[in-house]
């Protein structure tokens, strides 16, 4: 098989070495590239992509922009509104985020029911997660810079409270799903209303949670994470998400039906060999 990452900047991404590991361990050999894509480009190079690849991986920023060019949508990108996995023969999307971010919580014994979680942005990876927390009984506080869009995602999943500012109460889980601390913005941390002022999220916030995740994986410990064990609160990033999401695009690419116990397996042994 020939297949590709697709994004505005995927340079650093780590897909490659993932899914070739995966789809080592079922015995497929493959081709996996990366491809940068400008976003002012996108429209007029994605039909080439259906033809130079037999199915292809969606991330920042064409989660939702690719959704036009595609027959049919199933599964949890119908409820998302996002796609991340294509199959190019008959142009169908995917969204495998939703299984590998339940995937990744669970891997780090993190259970989500009843609890308080704060979920940072509500972009495509945001949608997938909240839909997901909400699924799995939790409480979910949602902010987003976008008022626009937080109205826009309410409307389509709700069952969250949506927020214009935070404040200052205790959660369980702080999520970052905004992409703010990876590529040109590494170090920085995502900007927020909180308590009446616009400022980057920091200490004051991050004391208020027990645990901090980040869905960035490069770097491994985001400028969000860094300050939160700064405080001694446990973090988790976004490398498990990947791995899981990846393992279940590879399912769908081969027509298999995913197995957790196998994924979390093939998973140790990928950090094993990294390591």
């Amino acid at each position: 098989m020939k297949l590709a990452v697709i994004g505005k900047d995927v340079s650093k991404s780590d897909s490659p070495a993932i899914h070739h590991f995966i789809l080592n361990k079922f015995h497929e050999p493959c081709v996996y590239e990366r491809v940068s894509i400008p976003p002012e480009e996108f429209s007029s190079r994605v039909g080439q992509l259906f033809s130079d690849y037999d199915g292809f991986n969606v991330t920042i920023p064409f989660k939702g922009e690719i959704i036009p060019f595609l027959k049919e949508i199933k599964g949890d990108a119908r409820a998302f509104g996002a796609v991340n996995t294509v199959l190019s023969a008959d142009r169908t999307g995917y969204n495998t985020d939703g299984y590998g971010f339940l995937l990744m919580l669970s891997g780090e014994g993190i259970a989500v029911e009843r609890k308080r979680v704060l979920v940072l942005g509500a972009g495509g990876a945001g949608r997938s997660c909240i839909f997901k927390l909400i699924q799995s009984g939790a409480q979910v506080f949602v902010y987003e810079r976008s008022a626009e869009r937080l109205k826009q995602v309410y409307a389509e999943i709700g069952g969250f409270t949506p927020l214009a500012d935070i404040p200052a109460e205790r959660y369980d889980v702080i999520l970052n799903c905004t992409g703010i601390g990876m590529h040109d913005t590494e170090g920085q941390t995502p900007a927020v209303q909180f308590c009446g002022t616009r400022q980057p999220v920091g200490e004051e916030l991050l004391s208020l949670t027990e645990t901090a995740a980040d869905l960035i994986y490069v770097p491994r410990e985001s400028e969000f994470l860094r300050i939160a064990a700064t405080l001694g609160k446990k973090t988790v990033n976004g490398a498990a998400m990947l791995f899981y999401q990846a393992y279940m695009s590879d399912c769908i690419y081969l027509g298999k039906a995913p197995d957790s116990v196998q994924a979390k397996k093939f998973y140790e042994e990928y950090r094993e060999e990294r390591s």
